[in-house]
């Protein structure tokens, strides 16, 4: 009999160190973002910078190479003048397309329940 097999609480802790594991790579306030940008379309940096809300370039360019170093999306050069550079998703990025649109869909059913709430709210100050 495998034991760990068996063992809630050992399933359990094991399971927590995946979840540690992938929020070490895709954790921190951008990278969901720019993965979600990238789930439509591959995009060059600019169009990166202009669609996530709020990053500065410095910042961008910090996430995209640490993304790149961690295989999640691909950088491939285009010989143009001026040169441009455009991010797609690799395989292993593409993987995370699910995750994104289950927190969109979490995002959106918590709006939704936020605003129900106020509507609540505002008719109860109503009464």
């Amino acid at each position: 009999m495998d034991e760990n097999n068996n063992n809630p609480v050992k399933e359990c802790s094991y399971n927590i160190l995946c979840i540690h594991d992938a929020m070490d790579v895709i954790g921190g306030r951008w990278k969901v973002s720019i993965i979600a940008c990238l789930c439509f379309q591959p995009m060059r940096y600019s169009e990166l910078l202009r669609e996530v809300k709020g990053i500065s370039g410095k910042m961008l360019s910090r996430e995209l190479k640490d993304m790149e170093i961690n295989q999640m999306i691909s950088r491939t050069v285009i010989d143009t003048r001026p040169m441009s550079v455009v991010y797609d998703l690799t395989e292993y990025g593409k993987t995370l397309k699910d995750f994104d649109l289950d927190n969109c869909k979490l995002g959106k059913k918590s709006q939704e329940e936020n605003n129900r709430k106020l509507n609540c709210a505002k008719i109860k100050n109503l009464v």
